[in-house]
């Protein structure tokens, strides 16, 4: 809780205690009104000057005026404890409003944090920090392991490993060698470099992603708040109305004045709008509460309602369909032939292992790891590796001494190999060997033994388990189009869409790129329906906050991608977001049936006020009946139960 929250419930707490002490005393102190006034102010003081302000900014009718009004009215025909009450409900039902959407913003962090905090720039033979912002184009700078690239650059001397997937959404790190370019915000894992500058920060790809956000999120209309807008329309209309009901009578035909006077108060007593202020934001409270509770996060009510009206969902595919972990997907030895050893799925596993023992590359691990579950208890032979050379941006080759024997008589002697080349199919090449192509979605490994060509491996991401069901729980919610937008290769996210089932597939996305996309799709969906995008990474965040409705894994996902996203789902999982679109239907159904019942009671009982029909205590009661009942009703929506249940 803020500040400024506690300060108001401290506020809101001394006003109940007076307005206690107010209705036990009064009639039985001639001051007991102090009690009331004392009350008001510390529950409201603040609404009379926030009408006042908007009308000198020309704001007139909102429901500041429109609280103003009716307090007023109650205090001018004697209700003393009638407008402390109102008042004071009103402030509750703001403050409920204002705790709930500051409760889902208090993970948001600071978008800065994607900002690379320092440069390593080589000046004058001497290495020294910089602001990344202060470097020049030209000039030098050292990127060491694990630091981020905080400038867009050509790679001069040495060569590494880079983990893009922040900005691209390629989830296989990316290699880089003297001659090829790098962009900011990717990290180096391994390697030491050194990079020449080509563009200032301002034009370097971190500071155009931050640009890209800022302009998504300023193409974004924010629904006004319906109590604003209903009350620009219905306060004018009944302060107007008890003005006539006030002066026609009296002047027009000879009446009394004290009837109608009490009449026309009476009518702004009635037409106070507490069922309203109250229930709708204790609704999308109550609303945003159960969401919370099942690890959904929204920012505002205004997302909360949209996202009832959900038509297409377009998923970001590492780390959000999949789950971003390599695994080894196929083991593919060579087929046999003449001149070509014979060996098992298990044999070429094996070799790959010995191939990437000495590396601590996500795919070694993937390949080592394989190879362990696999052969259980079964331990790699270290000394069986003589040396270990790095390729830059092809592979490994590595020297193996001959197995021992296996065991008796008639057992075949495992092959064994003295030169092991792994890597990419530019390894092949460069050795002068044709591998059997393998067009398996994924990273494919190519093993080879001098000049012999062994087999390949394919390490590709895995679908969340979670995934299915989510999807087919969202058609069933009546969403008619699934999407899936990444970097990865076009045959890669196609192959992951086809098990999937989803509607389309676009890859080879930049961040751009994924907003226009959003962009064309949010001009084919209905009007009066959404769009959602779903996704974990800084590449995500411009078309995060492009969508109608953005959604973050916030777990996973980076802090730009949660700061750009109108929704995060803290538990990564996407079937959420269906418990998001039943939430947000029971809630805004909830919503509709209190504005019925509300304008449609107060409607009648200004009917039965105006024609002297109920009197001042009738349209208290009836004010504040509905008022209850409306509250009573919005409650309904803390509560959520999943379908079997």
């Amino acid at each position: 809780m803020t500040k400024k929250q506690k300060k108001m419930v401290i506020r809101l707490s001394l006003s109940a205690v007076f307005l206690a002490a107010g209705i036990v005393t009064e009639g039985r102190h001639p001051m007991d009104w102090v009690l009331f006034l004392i009350s008001y102010l510390s529950a409201g003081y603040d609404i009379p000057l926030k009408a006042l302000r908007n009308i000198l900014n020309g704001q007139v009718f909102d429901e500041n005026f429109l609280m103003t009004v009716a307090t007023f009215g109650a205090i001018g025909v004697g209700e003393l404890e009638e407008a402390v009450a109102v008042m004071l409900f009103y402030q509750v039902g703001e403050l409920f409003n204002d705790y709930a959407v500051n409760r889902s913003r208090k993970s948001i962090t600071n978008l800065m944090d994607i900002n690379p905090e320092y440069a390593n720039v080589l000046r004058d033979g001497r290495e020294e920090l910089a602001e990344p912002d202060e470097v020049e184009v030209g000039e030098t700078i050292i990127i060491k392991p694990g630091e981020k690239v905080p400038l867009d650059g050509v790679v001069i001397k040495g060569s590494s490993s880079l983990d893009t997937k922040a900005l691209t959404g390629e989830s296989v790190p990316a290699e880089v060698a003297e001659g090829e370019s790098i962009v900011s915000g990717s990290i180096n894992l391994n390697g030491l470099l050194e990079v020449q500058v080509t563009k200032v920060f301002d034009d370097s790809t971190v500071a155009k992603i931050l640009e890209l956000v800022e302009n998504a999120s300023s193409r974004k209309a924010r629904a006004e708040n319906f109590i604003t807008r209903f009350a620009r329309v219905y306060t004018p209309i009944v302060v107007i109305l008890a003005l006539v009901l006030a002066l026609t009578p009296p002047v027009l035909f000879g009446q009394e004045w004290s009837v109608w006077v009490y009449r026309a108060c009476s009518f702004l007593v009635v037409s106070c709008p507490c069922a309203l202020v109250i229930s709708v934001p204790l609704s999308f409270f109550g609303g945003l509460g159960a969401a919370s509770r099942e690890g959904i996060l929204m920012k505002g009510s205004n997302y909360l309602e949209a996202m009832g009206n959900l038509d297409t969902v377009v998923f970001d595919k590492t780390g959000t369909l999949t789950t971003g972990k390599f695994q080894v997907s196929e083991v593919r030895p060579a087929s046999e032939g003449e001149g070509k050893p014979f060996l098992s799925r298990e044999e070429l596993l094996e070799l790959a292992a010995y191939g990437e023992y000495r590396s601590n590359h996500p795919i070694a691990l993937s390949v080592k790891e394989a190879f362990e579950k696999e052969k259980e208890g079964r331990i790699l032979d270290s000394d069986r590796i003589l040396s270990v050379e790095e390729i830059a941006g092809h592979g490994m080759h590595v020297e193996l001494t001959k197995p021992p024997r296996s065991g008796g008589e008639g057992d075949r002697e495992k092959v064994w190999v003295r030169n092991l080349y792994i890597g990419n199919e530019k390894l092949m090449r460069r050795q002068g060997i044709a591998p059997e192509q393998n067009d398996a979605p994924g990273t494919v490994l190519y093993l080879a033994d001098d000049h012999m060509f062994l087999g390949s491996i394919v390490i590709a991401d895995t679908i969340r388990d979670d995934v299915p069901k989510a999807l087919k729980e969202l058609r069933r919610a009546g969403v008619r189009s699934l999407v899936m937008l990444t970097g990865d290769k076009e045959a890669v996210g196609m192959a992951v869409g086809a098990k999937l089932g989803l509607d389309q597939v676009f890859g080879g996305l930049l961040p751009g790129d994924k907003v226009q996309k959003v962009e064309d799709l949010l001009r084919e969906k209905p009007e009066d329906r959404t769009l959602a995008f779903v996704g974990d990474g800084i590449n995500d965040a411009p078309v995060l906050a492009r969508a109608d409705i953005g959604i973050a894994m916030g777990g996973i996902g980076s802090d730009a991608a949660v700061e750009a996203a109108d929704v995060v789902i803290m538990n990564d999982e996407p079937s959420k977001i269906v418990d998001g679109i039943r939430i947000a239907r029971k809630t805004v159904g909830i919503v509709r049936q209190n504005i019925v019942f509300a304008i449609g009671v107060k409607v009648l009982v200004l009917v039965l006020v105006a024609c002297g029909w109920a009197s001042m205590w009738a349209a208290v009661f009836g004010d504040v009946g509905v008022s209850v009942l409306a509250i009573l009703n919005a409650v309904r929506a803390l509560n959520y139960k999943k379908i079997g249940q």
